[in-house]
Parts: structure tokens; C-alpha cells; sequence
């Protein structure tokens, strides 16, 4: 069991690692629909966690309230043992300030499914704004920096075009480099292929891969693409009905499901 400290609220491992993510008894509702109740998961530094399931099972909204776009009406989120949006006191769920939360999120990147760049901003406008603005870096190193990321994501040469005049692989790269471009020690993806067209889905996969392979960024994935998630992850965990179905390696998973409906649900997606 993870034991918690009662003076910062941190919760420790019993390996005694503090670890980056920790859902707490987490419940969610929109409306009268409970999309999440009383979700308990822990991800370690380092791991890459795949979630996967069936639309509606609660996966997105998981990586949103780790973003903090989304509010949980129960539970705790932790951060590296802090505590993200609410924090117990005399045995109250107390809401945190927005400072708290902005300091928090520094620590976080997301690349959403539909990219969400500036279009009235330059491709390298858009990866040094956060960096600048949020985190204070002077421009001219936060330029040095975005130009080493659009190298890297392979688009070198398009640091002065606008985002329209990009195909939909060229924009969700500069997405994952504007992410990148704020060091985040959790990496959040959210089924960043769907809106692709299918020819370019591999190259916007093998960044990804490249970039699992040679950081030791956390990362949290909600993917349909179940050869990316056997590919780049440690764990993987089922959801279905907003909870988890079942746990495992991916090899445990894909190749030995326990759970019927981990079973159909690969049949279905396969």
C-alpha cells in the first residue's frame, strides 16, 4: 500500500518512490452521468501507460483532469506527490488556487487529437509561446530550442509557415514539438492519429516511438492504434464503463487477455 505523508500530503511507493501520477479515489460526473468512480491508478517516473477501450469508457477525461480542462467532484489527483487541483483538509476536500494549479501544469505537456495550434501564429511562434510566456525562458533560447525540436520531428524547414498551409502530419508534429518545447516531465497523448489521413499516421507513430525510446519523460497514452500501445508501452490497462477491466504488460495483454471483455474488445479493434 502507498503510505501518505501527513504534513505535505505526498504519497510514497512502498519501494519508496514518489510516483508522477497518482489517481485517488477519483469520481467524475457530467450531469447525472458518472463517467469515472472512484478510480485508483498509480503511474511510476518513466512509465509509458497506455489506456484503451471503448469510446466512452472514460479515457480522454482521464488525461483532461490530469490537464486540469476538466474538475473532479471526487478524489485526489497527485503530481509527483503533490496534490494537482485538491488537497484534504480536517476532512474536507478543499480546492486549490489557480496559482497552485498553474504551477502544477508547468510540469505537464498534452498533444491533443486535433492539434489546437494558433493559426494566426508562425509555426515557431507557436512552440516558443508557452516557453516564454509560461515559463520565462528568454526568446532568443526558446528559438534556439523550438529549432532543434522541428529538426527532430522532421520539419526543419517550416518554422515561418502558418499552420493552415500544413498538412495534418506536419501539424500534429509541431504540436508534439510545442509540447516538447516546455520540458514536461509527463507527456500526455490523446489519440493524436485519429484525425489523420492514414498514410502519415506511421510517421507521427515513429516520433513518438523515438521519443519513448531516448527520454525518460512519463508518459500517459489513450491510442487506438493497439500496435503503438504493444510498441512503446510498460503497462497498459483496459478501461471499460470507467473502470479498469484489466492490467498488464502488453505482452500480457494483447497476447493473453484474462477478462472477456478485454477479449472482445481486441477481437473488435484487431
Amino acid at each position: 500500500m502507498p503510505t501518505t505523508d501527513s504534513h505535505t500530503g505526498a504519497i510514497t511507493l512502498p519501494d519508496g518512490e514518489v510516483p508522477a501520477i497518482r489517481f485517488d479515489g477519483i469520481v467524475k460526473r457530467f450531469g447525472d452521468h458518472t463517467v469515472l468512480d472512484g478510480l485508483d491508478f498509480t503511474v511510476r517516473k518513466g512509465d509509458r501507460v497506455t489506456l484503451i477501450g471503448p469510446s466512452g469508457s472514460g479515457k480522454t477525461t482521464i488525461l483532461r483532469l490530469v490537464m486540469t480542462l476538466e474538475e473532479s467532484q471526487g478524489g485526489y489527483i497527485l503530481i509527483d506527490g503533490k496534490p494537482l487541483t485538491h488537497v484534504e483538509r480536517d476532512g474536507k476536500r478543499v480546492a486549490l488556487k489557480e496559482k497552485h494549479r498553474t504551477e502544477m501544469r508547468k510540469r505537464i505537456g498534452m498533444v491533443f487529437q486535433q492539434f489546437n495550434l494558433f493559426p494566426n501564429m508562425t509555426v515557431i511562434e507557436n512552440i516558443i509561446e508557452a516557453p516564454v510566456h509560461v515559463l520565462g525562458i528568454p526568446k532568443a533560447d526558446a528559438r534556439r530550442r523550438a529549432h532543434e525540436l522541428l529538426e527532430q520531428v522532421g520539419l526543419p524547414d517550416k518554422a515561418d509557415a502558418h499552420p493552415t498551409s500544413l498538412s495534418g502530419g506536419q501539424q500534429q508534429r509541431v504540436a508534439i514539438a510545442r509540447a516538447l518545447a516546455m520540458d514536461p516531465e509527463i507527456l500526455l497523448l490523446d489519440e493524436v492519429t485519429s484525425a489523420l489521413d492514414p498514410e502519415v499516421v506511421g510517421e507521427v507513430l515513429s516520433i513518438l516511438r523515438d521519443i519513448a525510446e531516448n527520454t525518460d519523460v512519463t508518459m500517459l497514452i489513450v491510442t487506438h492504434e493497439m500496435q503503438f500501445a504493444r510498441d512503446v508501452s510498460n503497462r497498459v490497462l483496459m478501461f471499460d464503463g470507467g473502470r479498469i477491466v484489466e492490467e498488464g504488460t502488453p505482452e500480457e495483454i494483447f497476447a493473453n487477455p484474462q477478462e472477456q471483455r478485454t477479449k472482445d474488445f481486441l477481437a473488435a479493434v484487431l
